[in-house]
């Protein structure tokens, strides 16, 4: 039986072992890293070695295009104090899976996934709007999942733990990481 192509836009390494892993049984699956929105570019660095180390030592096959803060910036301008989740959480999900549709469309792939929605800090129903809306467009099928149900996101911590992967604590993007920090102060 032939197996789909599976593109899974992947948003760092501890997110990707458990839906990589899920997703294997079904797809044949390519890793395809983009997210922009990481700042500082160490921050981005240090999440895209994670993967790398994690996709050699899985060995699965990864596409990394680029880090691109600065068009990032561009997309989001305006909606710089919209809280985590709000639109501007709608617009860097589109960007990221905009990204993975163009690749996806351009070297044959059936479908298109993304780890987006392991994270609890995540709204499952803006990632799959966005991804569904990409997929229309495209007339590439988008796997809209929430892959945190059936404690997802608590397997994910704990493969991520056993193969010594850090999990970040926070998005990725310089907002989202203030609004960590007055969180923090406010406790």
């Amino acid at each position: 039986m032939n197996k789909k192509k599976l593109l899974l836009h992947i948003c760092c390494g501890p997110c990707a072992v458990y839906v990589v892993e899920k997703l294997e049984a079904d797809y044949e699956v390519t890793g395809f890293f983009y997210n922009p929105n990481i700042h500082p570019l160490k921050e981005y660095r240090f999440r895209e070695d994670e993967l790398k180390r994690v996709a050699k030592l899985k060995n699965w096959k990864v596409v990394y295009m680029g880090h691109e803060m600065d068009r990032w910036f561009a997309r989001i301008k305006g909606y710089e104090k919209e809280p985590e989740r709000g639109k501007r959480c709608s617009i860097c999900f589109h960007m990221r899976l905009e990204k993975a549709f163009a690749y996806a469309k351009a070297n044959g792939f059936n479908i298109v996934a993304s780890t987006l929605s392991i994270s609890p800090y995540k709204v499952t129903k803006q990632i799959n709007e966005e991804g569904e809306n990409l997929a229309n467009a495209s007339g590439i099928e988008f796997l809209a999942e929430n892959f945190k149900r059936q404690g997802g996101f608590d397997i994910c911590r704990k493969m991520a733990h056993d193969l010594e992967i850090k999990h970040q604590d926070y998005c990725g993007c310089v907002f989202s990481k203030v609004e960590k920090k007055l969180r923090e102060r406010q406790r």
